[in-house]
Order: structure tokens, then sequence, then C-alpha cells
């Protein structure tokens, strides 16, 4: 990033010198790669959008013109805040009823519950494929056939799914897949919404602009082909170059390996876990991604988080922007401890130490 503004610096798609046509080139480079990060079927597949929430938004919005009374949306009980509101927000607009597929004791979807959801008036799944506040990793494949059969749109919040294995978009079967640059060590205020090319065609405009135009008069106007259509105004080229290194850093270290060397750590840490007494993993026994949650007994998962600093070592606390998981599970906040391939099982180790450390602290 820092290169490309030092050296490549300009507005993309708009001029004819050599500054933009190089800034263009890094652009349209950095999209090229995404969709090979995905395998979308082509770049057109591939909007840059400033993060899965501005993603799951654009499809919510669009989406939910579409909907009347009566209408349904089906969500999950496992789901951010990213992945709920704005089909709230979409729902009260058009009247539609918000479903959502419970959650069970070991924190996995009802999937029996899910299929009597699937009548005539439900229209949208949406749902994530890894839960960031308990780890869960969801059989979305499994859930998206079944809706599309049904001939639901479905969407995919894949935000805590793109870093930690391989993705294809195309086995999903999804609609619509979102994530973040900042979830992937990429930079924040960048991500991307794929989409099948004939389910974003249709996607109604998100918003004005630049970019997004063929013609404009002071009263029509007539828009631009896919992507440009739903990026309109000059998008963040530098977070864009800078999420085309991370995937190729990611590439690099074989996502199948990061897979199944994050696996092994996971199952270290959660049975590290479990053989405390006093912590309690919540949604112990569902296969998980990238992260366990827990709580100590008798320490708010705050004060965790903060004796835990102290010993170097940072953690997520409180309710993940997920309060309905909270809410399901009787407890206000978790701690939540990450791994990913810059982990160890010493850091493990550092973690399960300084945990033992800070409840005697703290009890």
């Amino acid at each position: 990033m820092r290169d490309y503004q030092s050296r490549d610096h300009a507005n993309v798609h708009r001029g004819v010198h050599t500054l933009s046509e190089r800034a263009t080139a890094l652009f349209e480079e950095a999209r090229e790669a995404l969709r090979r990060f995905v395998n979308a079927a082509s770049t057109q597949e591939i909007i840059f959008t400033r993060g899965a929430t501005e993603s799951l938004n654009m499809v919510a919005r669009g989406l939910g013109e579409r909907l009347r009374p009566g209408d349904e949306v089906i969500v999950s009980g496992l789901e951010h805040h990213a992945n709920l509101v704005p089909w709230q927000m979409a729902c009260a607009r058009s009247g539609a009823l918000l479903r959502h597929i419970p959650v069970l004791d070991d924190g996995t979807l009802d999937a029996l519950a899910f299929e009597t959801m699937l009548s005539p008036r439900a229209k949208v799944l949406s749902l994530t494929q890894v839960s960031n506040a308990l780890g869960t990793a969801v059989p979305v494949q499994d859930f998206v056939a079944k809706a599309r059969h049904a001939g639901l749109v479905t969407v995919v919040d894949g935000a805590q799914a793109v870093a930690h294995g391989p993705v294809d978009v195309r086995s999903l079967g999804c609609d619509f897949y979102a994530f973040s640059g900042h979830k992937m060590y990429g930079p924040t205020g960048i991500g991307v919404l794929y989409g099948r090319f004939d389910a974003l065609d249709a996607l109604p405009l998100w918003q004005g602009g630049g970019d997004m135009i063929e013609t404009v008069t002071l009263q029509t106007a007539t828009y631009a082909a896919l992507p440009s259509r739903l990026e309109a105004g000059t998008p963040h080229i530098s977070g864009a170059v800078g999420l085309a290194a991370a995937v190729r850093f990611l590439e690099s270290q074989g996502r199948d390996q990061i897979g199944q060397r994050e696996a092994q750590l996971l199952h270290y840490l959660e049975a590290s876990l479990r053989q405390q007494p006093w912590i309690r993993v919540i949604g112990e026994g569902a296969p998980k991604v990238g992260a366990v949650s827990f709580v100590v007994d008798g320490v708010h998962a705050h004060d965790v988080g903060t004796v835990l600093d102290q010993f170097g070592i940072a953690v997520r606390v409180g309710h993940h922007c997920a309060m309905p998981v909270m809410q399901r599970f009787g407890v206000p906040a978790t701690v939540r401890a990450s791994l990913s391939l810059h982990n160890s099982a010493a850091d493990i180790d550092a973690l399960l130490a300084a945990l033992q450390a800070t409840r005697e602290r703290l009890s």
C-alpha cells in the first residue's frame, strides 16, 4: 500500500495519463486476485465495498425492495449484527417477517427446524458460514442447497471463514457471499461482495454517482455494466491493493495447510479449556473454525480480558456484536480466543497460564 501511494497513486478508470493507467491496472489486478481467491466465474462478480457490513447492507437493501407483506426472510440465531440488523430494517420497511433458525445447546443450528421454514412465503436465506461469537462452523452448503431448491435467494456472511481455509463460492452455490479484508490479514475499510452474475445484475442500484453511469442528462441516466454499476464514486484503491497482497500471502501459506494446522491448534485449545472446571466453553462440541468462546466462573469477561492484557495476551471480550447469541446462552459476555496461522501451541500454553493467574487474582 505504501508503494502504491508513493509511486502509482491516482484515480482509476478516469484518466489517460500514466499514473491513472498504472493505478487502474493495480486495482483491476486486485479484483482478479479476489476472483481467484473465492473461485468466482468472472471479475464482474466481484464488487469492492468497505467490508462485509456494507456488502450485507447492499444486498439487504436491494433484495428488501422486492419483499412484500407476508414474505419471510430466514437468518439464524448465530448471526453477527451485520447480518441481522440490515434484515430487520428490510423487513420493517416491507412488512416481511424475519425468522431465525434456532441454536442448539452445543452451538450448532437446528437443521430440522430450518427445513420447516422453507414454505412458499420464504424468499431469502442469509446465513453466517462461521460464527464470530462462538467459532461454530455452519454447514452452509447444505443449508444453501435446500434453500435454493425451495426457490430462496441465498446470502452467506463469510467474514469469519475466508482466512481459515479454501472458499469456493461456486461449490457453495450461494447467490451472494460477503467478506472483509481485516479478517484476512488485509487492511480495514475494504471488503468484497461476490454475487452470481444474474443475481448481482438484478440487484437494485445501491448508490448513484461517478463511474457507475454510461450517460447522464439533467433528467435521466443510463448505467454501466457490472462491476462498475455497484461501485459508485472513487474506490478505496490502496485498500484493494493491500487486500490483494493479503490474498497472495494467504495463498503462499497453502490454504488447505492453514486450515489443517489451525484445526490442530483449535482442538488443543478447546480440550485444554475443558479440563479446567472453572471454565465453561460456550457451544462445546460444535465444529469450530478460528475461535473458542468461554466464560470464567465468577469473573466478568471484561475483567478477564483486562488482566490477560497485562500478561501480553490479547483476546476479544463482550457480546462480539452478536447479542442474541449471548442471550441464547444466558451470559452477558464471553472471552473469545482467536487462532490463526501465526499462532502456536506455546501461545495457547501462555493463555492457559495467564487464565490461571487471572482467576487467582480476581476470585
